[in-house]
């Protein structure tokens, strides 16, 4: 989800009127997928390195991300939507994890949607961190290094039990995928828009999914 900033500063506003908009966007998105009935929906909130941003606006995103736990969990829940989170949560305010886990909680026997937000994230350490706990587990002598598998690994990653994307989506013109779910998003067909986030709507989404549809996903194979 990328060009809140811009956004804002396109309208002579504040960056957190971008960020703002931007949760009006979460919203149309989510219930876009509903409709169209996606089964995975991931959102790319708030990425390690934005830990890097200056702190007013750090606070900013923050707030708004209380804000948005407060007010939308019982939507969401009534929506059928189940909510996770991905990412270093221990970086977060005690009062964030707290709404976080209680999100959680609440929606986790919802089955119309799976939302995955990811905050505090980073793919990288998201991928040292489990290559770390199966070094762990080598050197307790409580598992043998002939059985890491592509599987068991990924029963370490923070997406465990989640399928791999079949789409990736990038808003704002940026064609990269900036540190996000690089061992997921192997074979993931990637989609990149000019629309800034805070604009982004339903067509945009149907006609990612249409472009979607008409590609041929061969897996490294050969096409038919």
């Amino acid at each position: 989800m990328d060009g809140n900033g811009r956004w804002a500063q396109a309208r002579g506003l504040p960056r957190v009127a971008g960020h703002r908009q931007g949760a009006e966007a979460v919203r149309r998105t989510i219930r876009a997928a509903i409709d169209l009935g996606i089964s995975y929906l991931t959102l790319y909130g708030f990425s390690l390195e934005n830990w890097k941003r200056p702190t007013n606006e750090i606070v900013d995103l923050m707030g708004l991300l209380r804000l948005y736990l407060r007010e939308e969990i019982n939507s969401l829940d009534e929506q059928g939507v189940r909510v996770r989170f991905i990412g270093e949560r221990h970086r977060l305010a005690p009062d964030i994890i707290r709404l976080i886990e209680q999100a959680e909680e609440q929606t986790r026997r919802n089955l119309r949607l799976n939302l995955l937000v990811a905050i505090s994230y980073g793919a990288r350490q998201e991928i040292t961190a489990a290559v770390r706990r199966i070094a762990q587990d080598v050197a307790a002598g409580r598992l043998d290094p002939s059985k890491v598998t592509e599987e068991l690994f990924e029963g370490c990653l923070e997406t465990a039990g989640v399928p791999d994307p079949d789409l990736l989506i990038r808003t704002s013109g940026e064609k990269r995928i900036s540190n996000f779910l690089l061992w997921q998003s192997a074979y993931t067909e990637l989609v990149f828009v000019d629309t800034r986030w805070p604009d982004f709507n339903e067509a945009d989404l149907a006609d990612a999914v249409r472009e979607f549809r008409r590609r041929e996903r061969r897996y490294g194979a050969t096409g038919v």
